[in-house]
């Protein structure tokens, strides 16, 4: 009940907050009302089926769980379990593309770990078995699904040492909340420790299944479509900055401008992370006076060849724009408060790669890219000009550098399969509960 309260106080607090995004244009508050309840509109399981609701917070967590959601179904059907999946995220673009991979019947908004309405949830979901993707700690869903013996897995789990440092302040709280997850799938050992320390009771080192939810393959048809739409020809040398925040687009473009002389087959792809900044980025490309189209008017007008820089003001398309990609810069890592975005799709594609130095993120991913001189870290504005004009002028190193980008993410697949194999195993077994070998 005091868990409640506290929870109510913050809630109040931050409704001007809540207004004020709606209010100005900015990234809205998934669900708000929906999830204060606890409103899951899903159908009931369908009978012989066994249900496992899987969470991820946004976008990346969310893909990430539909290569998992993949390979679930298909070892369940090697060993002949029935079994099905709903989804729920806490934000509108993770909800958005939830909702594209899975069906809108199957997704629902998390509730906020208010307790009526995570046994609200829990009454209308009805799952087996709960997967939280990468780490998401919540006291009253943990003891819900403890009162219910419903056994909570962690998959790709991973603890910053940043998170880590936070989690000690709070040692009795977060041992608690541990000790009622049946296993953490980890994907690094460092996480692993990290978990161990704070009071896990069962940590398995599975590896990162980011290597195995990324693509690759450039004559994907998505691929191929997204090329036609832009109109990118086949001599065309695309440079995407994809998962960008202020001011990386601006320096991209600033790149793009100081290059484009000595070398007219560069083009210009931004996607930012958040497609509600399309506009404020579309009046930046304005100042500097590039020539720009959006893609969400490609459909409609078809491609502008003067306009040799494209924004993508859509959700959901990053994984395969990539694949269109020469030259590529993984965003939210030049500013120190983000971390980076996931660098190991664009790698997948043999993309030549940079970054910046923040990616507390994917450290122990970026210490493997650094190791195999696969990837470059920029820090700043002129470095990625250099960074992108050295790809230019010498595309045997260019092509060297995405060479071995792509083979490090080839070396290291296989997490997702280990993973689900230890979820498929968590489902209780008959009257029995859990598996005791579990």
């Amino acid at each position: 009940m005091l868990l409640n309260v506290v929870y109510l106080v913050v809630v109040i607090l931050a409704l001007p907050w809540v207004a004020w995004r709606r209010l100005t244009g900015g990234r809205p508050v998934a669900a708000p009302w929906q999830r204060f309840m606890g409103y899951a509109d899903v159908p009931p399981p369908e009978p012989g089926l066994r249900r496992i609701w899987l969470h991820g917070v946004s976008v990346g967590e969310v893909q990430l769980l539909a290569s998992l959601a993949a390979e679930l179904e298909r070892q369940a059907a090697a060993t002949a379990q029935r079994i099905e999946v709903v989804v729920s995220s806490s934000t509108t673009t993770g909800l958005e593309v939830a909702g594209r991979r899975f069906g809108a019947d199957r997704v629902f908004p998390c509730p906020l770990d208010f307790t009526w309405a995570v046994n609200r949830v829990m009454d209308d979901v009805r799952p087996e078995l709960i997967v939280l993707g990468e780490l998401e700690l919540w006291p009253n869903l943990l003891a819900a699904a403890a009162r219910r013996r419903i056994p909570v897995v962690v998959a790709n789990a991973r603890m910053s040492v940043r998170s880590f440092r936070g989690y000690r302040r709070v040692p009795g709280l977060v041992a608690a909340m541990l000790r009622r997850i049946a296993v953490v799938s980890s994907r690094s050992q460092a996480d692993a420790e990290r978990f161990l320390t704070l009071g896990a009771a069962d940590v398995r080192t599975t590896g990162s299944m980011k290597f195995d939810g990324v693509r690759g393959d450039r004559d994907a048809p998505e691929v191929e479509r997204l090329r036609r739409l832009a109109g990118i020809a086949a001599d065309d040398v695309v440079f995407l900055a994809g998962s960008t925040q202020d001011p990386e687009e601006r320096l991209a473009a600033e790149a793009y401008l100081a290059l484009r002389g000595a070398h007219p087959a560069l083009r210009l792809v931004l996607v930012p992370r958040h497609v509600e900044r399309a506009g404020e980025i579309g009046r930046i490309l304005d100042g500097l006076g590039v020539a720009w189209q959006a893609r969400s008017r490609l459909e409609h007008e078809g491609f502008d060849p003067a306009a040799r820089v494209l924004l993508v003001d859509s959700t959901g398309e990053l994984s395969w724009w990539w694949g269109t990609a020469t030259i590529a810069f993984v965003g939210g890592s030049l500013d120190g408060s983000r971390g980076g975005q996931n660098m190991l799709e664009p790698a997948a594609y043999a993309a030549a790669i940079s970054f910046g130095p923040h990616t507390r993120n994917f450290h122990d991913e970026v210490a493997l890219f650094r190791a195999a001189e696969a990837a470059v870290v920029v820090t700043d504005g002129p470095a990625l000009t250099a960074f992108v004009d050295r790809c230019l002028t010498d595309p045997a190193w260019a092509r060297g550098l995405g060479e071995r980008a792509a083979a490090l993410v080839a070396d290291h697949r296989g997490a997702t399969a280990a993973t689900a194999r230890l979820v498929l195993k968590g489902l209780p077994v008959a009257d029995r509960g859990i598996d005791p070998a579990y």
